[in-house]
């Protein structure tokens, strides 16, 4: 057997690299990875999962001729390499995951990712290729609970280019590549970690602690939102790329109907942990167009400067938390997943690793 993953250097392929690793599986895994010698690229994957990986000897065990040099911008730089001809399983996580309009989204996340995936079509010994989408794929028509369907609706109908272009990935390859021995996995929203809090990403916990200072947000207290932590993401993942046989090709990695939390769950958690009094009946549910008039006072709670910044976050995230989307995850509790951990049961851990650090730092993990 031979792992190639990409995105090892991120939040979800870190995690599931480390977890492969822990597993036994260190010496089958090969990295793809942005560096400019075999080397760094390691340094840079032993880094990440240093995150989330107590055995300093599982790292040290890794090697630079596990190490591809490349990234899914140019494909043709890294195609010829003779490893990818031996490689059985994929997992590719690899994009560019920012809620941001970043001028690399389209080139990688679906002219590159489709490239990858043509060329990884054409090995013999190919077993799975499991590819990383994201729930938010659906776009925003949809009836919740969220069912796993390859029918995505309105091409255009999404808050950000960034689940547009997952979405559009998905539909090309799936298309265009009829022999990809392909599985699609599409979490839901990663936050944190079940043991480790925010310590692995502050990715969107920093909205949460957003919406409690500023004493409000665009959606009602009991709306509901589906939030796994990393880790349970990462043991799905591997579960879908190792396991010997599959019922499906589709899956939702998520909390889904029974194990999602509502808002008014996450902020009471939240409040006790930080020590303060919980929003209840003070919650203010705002509308979009109050946003304007509402930053200057947003700057002073929040002690961000960068208005522009302020207005974006709050509209795309109190966009994503006005949908109310659960996705239904009976496929993968199916296949001997067991469900995840509560996000409310967790959210204590997240709010000790993020004591003391500014919102702004944290908001950097979704706005590069």
């Amino acid at each position: 057997m031979r792992i190639l993953i990409t995105g090892a250097t991120g939040v979800v392929g870190g995690a599931t690299a480390a977890l492969l690793a822990a597993a036994g599986h260190g010496k089958a895994l090969l990295f793809l990875v942005r560096a400019d010698n075999a080397e760094q690229g390691l340094e840079r994957v032993r880094e990440n999962l240093r995150k989330s990986v107590t055995d300093e000897a599982l790292l040290q065990a890794l090697t630079p001729e596990q190490v591809i040099i490349g990234d899914l911008g140019d494909v043709a730089r890294f195609a010829d390499d003779p490893r990818l001809d031996q490689v059985t399983h994929v997992l590719n996580c690899a994009a560019v995951a920012s809620f941001s309009n970043h001028p690399l989204i389209w080139p990688v996340n679906v002219v590159g990712t489709v490239a990858f995936a043509k060329r990884m079509s054409q090995v013999k010994g190919l077993v799975r290729f499991v590819h990383v989408g994201t729930a938010m794929a659906c776009g925003l028509s949809q009836a919740s609970p969220i069912q796993e369907s390859w029918s995505l609706g309105d091409d255009d109908a999404h808050l950000v280019p960034y689940t547009r272009s997952k979405a559009e990935a998905e539909r090309q390859i799936r298309r265009d590549i009829p022999e990809l021995p392909l599985v699609v996995a599409r979490p839901s929203i990663v936050v944190g970690h079940s043991q480790l809090g925010c310590s692995v990403s502050t990715s969107i916990f920093w909205v949460f602690r957003m919406a409690q200072d500023i004493g409000g947000f665009m959606c009602s207290l009991d709306d509901s939102v589906d939030v796994i932590p990393v880790d349970y993401c990462a043991q799905a993942l591997m579960l879908l790329l190792l396991k010997p046989a599959l019922a499906s090709d589709l899956y939702h990695i998520s909390a889904g109907l029974e194990y999602s939390d509502t808002f008014r769950e996450i902020e009471s958690r939240m409040a006790a942990a930080r020590g303060i009094e919980s929003l209840g009946t003070h919650y203010h549910r705002f509308d979009e167009s109050e946003i304007p008039a509402l930053v200057p006072r947003f700057q002073e709670r929040l002690g961000v400067r960068n208005r522009r910044l302020i207005a974006m976050a709050l509209k795309l995230y109190g966009g994503f938390s006005k949908l109310n989307y659960l996705f239904d995850n009976h496929r993968l509790l199916s296949e001997g997943m067991p469900p995840p951990v509560r996000f409310s049961d967790y959210v204590a851990r997240c709010v000790e690793t993020t004591l003391g650090m500014p919102l702004l730092d944290q908001m950097m993990d979704d706005f590069k």
